[in-house]
């Protein structure tokens, strides 16, 4: 299985960024792992929210591939511990999806295009974090899952 996080706007600042590459760079011990960037969208001055969250869905529903299994980082998703998410990781491991495609959206969140692609959607906390600094927390998310599954030392119960 590869897994995909689709993200919208670079990330500014540069501590946050070369811990983004660390991690990336543990994860890929363990799986196939991209961090997909969307350029942000220019002159948004112009549009309303709606129309700045359909133009990010069309860039982010042209990412994906028919097989894709889509799940949105959405304040409305499921939440997990971090036990929990590594066992969610390991079923879907289990069901032979080839590409598991997680997205952070805008400022404004999702169309209501990515939401009907969607097949589901989890939360990482009930606070609001900068859509920069859920990326780290994200894809150390996913390192953490992988050492619980292999019983590697990193996560402490």
């Amino acid at each position: 299985m590869n897994i995909k996080l689709i993200a919208i706007g670079k990330t500014d600042h540069k501590n946050l960024q070369a811990l983004i590459e660390e991690y990336q760079k543990r994860l890929s011990f363990y799986i196939k792992f991209e961090l997909d960037i969307i350029p942000d969208i220019k002159n948004v001055k112009n549009l309303s929210e709606e129309q700045q969250k359909e133009k990010e869905g069309e860039l982010i529903l042209a990412k994906l591939s028919p097989t894709d299994f889509l799940i949105l980082l959405d304040e409305n998703g499921k939440s997990y511990t971090s036990i929990g998410f590594a066992n969610e990781l390991q079923k879907k491991m289990n069901t032979g999806i080839k590409t598991l495609v997680y997205v952070i959206g805008g400022p404004y969140g999702f169309s209501e295009t990515v939401y009907q692609k969607a097949q589901q959607k989890i939360s990482l906390s009930e606070m609001t974090f900068s859509h920069q600094m859920v990326r780290l927390f994200f894809i150390e998310q996913v390192y953490r899952g992988f050492t619980i599954l292999k019983n590697e030392p990193y996560h402490h119960q």
